[in-house]
């Protein structure tokens, strides 16, 4: 498919853009996303903050894992995040703070963000991060799919209540993802815009 081609199609996300003329260098393209994905929302996972009261910094892996969700599409995107999450889980000390394994109660975010890359990447490649407000739908529902998986499992794994864990694992983090989210807003269009121009 020509870059014009995956500009054009509806069905398109943002890698499609990125040519491709054979299938090999199709699989290989696809490879490089999947890896480069991963590493981004590992690189990002280490701009942390500490919040007093919780076991979860802020950090930058959700946002990286949205990012990588939609310009990947569900497939890529799916693919990236499992393997963030299977190498952290293996020992490789890319999760927040240069940690790793499964044994820390924010792990359930690193589950959210793998279902809610999935998401956010089906929703691109039905034009969900082409304008605005879409984007804004887009990732609004990729991070509730986040705290959703994140804070059952921050409470199952401290043994607090529901609202303990979302006093822990959601509320001090609103206002950084209302950011992340008018991030992404302005970001992903201007990238369609630009790769609409080059094309």
């Amino acid at each position: 498919m020509s870059s014009n081609a995956a500009i054009t199609s509806p069905g398109s996300v943002l890698a499609d853009v990125l040519p491709a003329t054979t299938a090999t260098r199709a699989r290989v393209r696809d490879a490089a996303l999947v890896i480069g994905g991963a590493a981004l929302t590992g690189v990002c996972a280490q701009i942390s903050l500490p919040v007093p009261g919780s076991p979860v910094p802020v950090t930058g892996q959700t946002f990286a894992a949205l990012l990588v969700g939609a310009g990947l599409g569900a497939q890529r995107g799916f693919l990236a995040l499992a393997l963030y999450a299977l190498a952290g889980a293996a020992g490789m000390p890319w999760f927040a703070e240069a940690s790793s394994g499964v044994g820390m109660p924010s792990f359930g975010y690193v589950l959210g963000m793998l279902l809610a890359g999935t998401v956010v990447g089906a929703l691109a490649r039905r034009g969900g991060d082409r304008n605005v407000w879409r984007t804004l739908g887009t990732m609004a529902l990729g991070s509730a799919i986040i705290y959703a998986i994140g804070v059952t499992y921050l409470a199952l794994a401290l043994n607090v209540s529901l609202s303990q864990a979302i006093a822990m694992g959601l509320t001090p983090y609103l206002l950084g993802d209302a950011l992340k989210v008018a991030l992404a807003m302005g970001a992903l269009p201007a990238a369609w815009k630009l790769a609409g121009r080059k094309g």
